[in-house]
């Protein structure tokens, strides 16, 4: 079972989830511009971010598809890969769809050393579907519902273990102002909300134990600089918070010493809500499970873009830390997107070094 594990002190309490995938970046757009995309304008990847944004897009529909390397330095066929679908119904609603998929590589199974290896792909997936409504000229919001599958035995190792499996819902919300004229530029502010991943924990058989998805709430807010009308830049601020329960619990050893910490064994909804104040630390340390991403994005003639991103985790729950860099390139009804990540904390990001790739086609 893919749950990422840490060595836990009073200090240092990492919150823990099934499916940690799901809160990977999945397109180089946004991982260009720190890992964001709640408030930032509407692509065809905002199905992951927003899709409260899609009902503001210029374009009918768009197919678009990308591909991040995972753990490149040490592995070539561990990857995250994502197709993203979304057609405008009228000017007032939108649907859209996506699919994402995580391989875990090929693994070869050897239990002595005579014996063939055999061989296993242990994967995750997620497929889900949203609708969107605008509710006045400048603010709509979407619901989305999506399956999670999670196939990490090991079959031969296990035959009789299962597949995890849940199903979670979205609430998103999107405002966008109209163009506002200043003294030396004109402005568009943009801001949004998503509560994603709410649902049911899931149970691997072999653990015996349920454990939660990455239930996160997420805000940010962007302001669009239009110098003229080949020239526009963005600052875009996102803050982003795991509605889990903390690890509080403490684990002894027989010295009575803490060695480790425990989540509660609470449903997904009372773990929502104690995922606001049950940080052993109080108020202090739920501020640090709290990130934040900062991303300024510069757009030239509609069809060259240049960006950079930071990305900013507490030491103690996470420590993800990284600068990100990105460029885009459109031609006609394409879209190019790549970005790049260089970690700037002691612990190394999986994605370190990583370069990642989006392709894009809208329709008019």
């Amino acid at each position: 079972m893919l749950i990422v594990k840490l060595n836990f002190s009073q200090d240092r309490r990492v919150i823990t989830t099934a499916v940690p995938f799901l809160m990977i970046s999945a397109d180089a757009r946004a991982s260009g511009l720190g890992e964001q995309g709640v408030a930032t304008t509407p692509d065809a990847f905002s199905q992951h971010w927003n899709p409260s944004k899609y009902v503001f897009s210029d374009n009918l529909s768009g197919v678009g598809i990308s591909y991040t390397p995972y753990l490149s330095k040490l592995v070539s066929d561990v990857f995250l890969a994502n197709i993203n679908y979304y057609k405008v119904i009228n000017e007032r609603s939108s649907w859209s769809t996506s699919f994402k998929y995580f391989s875990l590589g090929d693994i070869d199974i050897i239990q002595n050393p005579q014996d063939i290896p055999i061989l296993e792909n242990p994967n995750e997936f997620t497929l889900d579907a949203s609708y969107s409504l605008k509710l006045s000229d400048y603010f709509a919001m979407a619901v989305t519902g999506r399956f999670l599958m999670s196939d990490v035995k090991l079959q031969s190792v296990d035959s009789d273990s299962d597949s995890a499996s849940s199903f979670a819902v979205d609430i998103s919300g999107f405002y966008q102002s109209d163009e506002q004229a200043f003294k030396n530029f004109n402005g568009i502010l943009r801001a949004g909300f998503n509560l994603s991943n709410l649902g049911p924990r899931m149970k691997y058989e072999e653990l015996g134990k349920k454990n939660f998805i990455p239930t996160n709430l997420k805000f940010g807010i962007a302001f669009d600089f239009i110098l003229d009308s080949s020239n526009k830049f963005s600052l875009n601020l996102e803050l982003n918070k795991l509605l889990v329960p903390s690890p509080s619990i403490p684990i002894y050893n027989s010295n009575d010493q803490i060695i480790g910490y425990n989540q509660a064994d609470v449903g997904f909804l009372s773990g929502v809500f104690k995922s606001f104040g049950d940080a052993p630390d109080g108020f202090s340390e739920e501020l640090k499970e709290i990130t934040l991403a900062f991303g300024i994005e510069y757009l030239y003639n509609d069809s060259f873009a240049i960006r950079a991103g930071y990305f900013n985790e507490h030491e103690n729950k996470g420590a993800r830390k990284f600068l990100t860099f990105g460029t885009g390139f459109k031609f006609n009804e394409i879209n190019l997107d790549l970005s790049y990540l260089l970690s700037t904390s002691s612990v190394i990001s999986p994605l370190e070094n990583t370069l990642r790739f989006s392709f894009t086609y809208n329709f008019y």
